[in-house]
C-alpha cells in the first residue's frame, strides 16, 4: 500500500541520490557520449544481420566450403563490383558482433549464430532460424517500437492493448494480422515455429529424466508437431497429442506419429500423463496463464500417478546482476507485441500456486530457458 510514510521515504531517497550526483569528469563524459552513440545505433547491427540474411551471405559461405573472402562473396552473390567496399563494412560489423568470424587476412567463416541461418541446414529436423530475425525487424515491429512513448501517454480502458495493437489495430497470430498483411502474417508464424522448435533436441538429450516413465503427453500449441515428433523419436513408447487452434491443425497433414487435436487450451486440454507448454505462457498475462494451467491440471492424473506439467520457458534472473540483456530484450518483445511477459522464478511460483499446483522443480537451465516440472 502506498502510504504517506512511503512517500516520505521516496522523497528522502531522491534527495540523497541527488546530493551524491556529481558532475561527470571529462573521461566519463567521453565514455557517456560513446555509450549514447552505441545505444542509439545498435539497431544497425540488427539491420546488417537482416541484410546478410536477405543477401544469403551465410548460405553463400556454407556453399563455398565454409570460408570465403570478400571477392568470393561478391561473385557468389552476384553483387555489382562498386558495392564491394560497402559490403566489407557490413561484414566487419557482423564479425564484431559474432555473427561471422573473420581472420586477419579477411577470410570469413560461419559462427554457430550464422550456421543456424544457412538455407537447407536443419538441426535435429528443426526449422532454420531466418524467419525470427526477419520478423522482429519487420516494419511492423519497428513502427510499434517507435510508438512506445505515444502508447504510454494514451489513456485506454482495460484490457490495455499492446503497443503493436495500438499502432496497427492488429495483433500478431490473430486474424486481424492476416487481414492487414497476409505475407507478413505468414512470416510471423514461420518465426513462431522457429522460435518454438529450436532446442527441443537439446532438451531431449540434456533432460532425459523429464520423459522417463511417461506413457502419454499432450504438447499444447504444438503447431506442426515438430517438437512432439522429436520426443516420439527418442521415446517411441510415448503417445503424443498435439493441441493447437483449428486454423493451425487444418494445415498439418496426418503423419501417423502423433495425434493432432484442434482446440483451444483455454477451454480443454486432451488428457495425458503429462502436458507440455513449450514457450507458450510468456505470450499471456498472469491471469490467462492461471486459466491455462488450470485446464492443464484437469488433464493430468495425480502426482503419485506421474501427472505433471512440463514448462519450457524463459526464467529471468532474480536481480539486475543475474539477469541477461537477452532476457530483458525478450521481455520487451513480449511487451511490444503481446499482453504477456517473461518471469523470474518467484513470479512463476506465484502463478503455479494460484493455478492450484502443489509444487514445482526447475529441472535444468538451458541458456536463458528453464525446464520446469509442475506437480498437481
Amino acid at each position: 500500500m502506498y502510504t504517506h510514510y512511503t512517500a516520505l521515504r521516496l522523497e528522502s531517497d531522491r534527495a540523497r541520490m541527488a546530493a551524491h550526483m556529481t558532475v561527470p569528469s571529462d573521461a566519463q563524459l567521453i565514455k557517456a557520449q560513446a555509450d549514447l552513440q552505441r545505444h542509439s545505433l545498435t539497431y544497425l547491427t540488427s539491420m546488417s544481420l537482416r541484410c546478410a540474411i536477405e543477401l544469403g551471405i551465410p548460405t553463400a559461405i556454407h556453399r563455398l566450403g565454409g570460408t570465403a573472402s570478400l571477392p568470393d562473396l561478391m561473385a557468389a552473390l552476384s553483387l555489382p563490383p562498386p558495392k564491394e567496399p560497402f559490403l566489407s563494412r557490413v561484414l566487419r560489423l557482423l564479425a564484431k558482433s559474432d555473427a561471422l568470424a573473420c581472420t586477419e587476412a579477411g577470410i570469413y567463416s560461419l559462427t554457430p549464430l550464422s550456421y543456424i541461418l544457412v538455407d537447407g541446414v536443419l538441426i535435429d529436423g528443426e526449422a532454420r532460424q531466418t524467419a525470427f530475425p526477419l520478423a522482429v525487424t519487420s516494419r511492423y515491429h519497428m513502427e510499434s517500437g517507435l510508438g512506445l512513448a505515444d502508447w504510454f501517454k494514451n489513456d485506454r480502458a482495460l484490457p490495455v492493448p499492446s503497443p503493436f495493437e495500438h499502432v496497427h489495430a492488429a495483433a500478431p497470430f490473430d486474424e486481424s494480422m492476416t487481414l492487414l498483411d497476409h505475407e507478413t502474417d505468414k512470416l510471423f508464424y514461420e518465426a513462431l515455429a522457429a522460435h518454438d522448435h529450436m532446442g527441443i533436441g537439446t532438451v531431449v538429450r540434456e533432460c532425459r529424466g523429464l520423459f522417463n516413465g511417461l506413457e502419454s503427453l499432450t504438447d499444447c500449441c504444438g503447431g506442426d508437431g515438430t517438437t512432439a515428433r522429436a520426443i516420439v523419436k527418442a521415446y517411441p513408447h510415448i503417445k503424443c497429442n498435439v493441441l493447437d487452434l483449428p486454423q493451425v491443425i487444418d494445415k498439418v497433414p496426418s503423419d501417423g506419429v502423433v495425434n493432432y487435436v484442434a482446440g483451444d487450451l483455454f477451454h480443454t486440454v486432451p488428457p495425458a500423463q503429462a502436458v507440455m507448454l513449450k514457450l507458450v505462457l510468456h505470450f499471456w498475462s498472469d491471469e490467462d496463464c492461471i486459466k491455462i494451467l488450470a485446464q492443464c491440471k484437469k488433464a493430468i492424473p495425480s502426482r503419485e500417478m506421474g501427472g505433471k506439467v512440463i514448462i519450457i520457458d524463459i526464467v529471468l534472473g532474480s536481480s539486475l546482476e543475474t539477469i541477461t540483456e537477452t532476457e530483458l530484450l525478450m521481455d520487451m518483445l513480449m511487451f511490444i507485441c503481446t499482453r504477456g511477459r517473461q518471469r523470474d522464478e518467484k513470479e512463476w511460483s506465484t502463478i503455479f500456486t494460484k493455478a492450484g499446483f502443489s509444487d514445482y522443480k526447475i529441472v535444468k537451465k538451458l541458456g536463458h530457458r528453464g525446464v520446469i516440472e509442475v506437480y498437481p
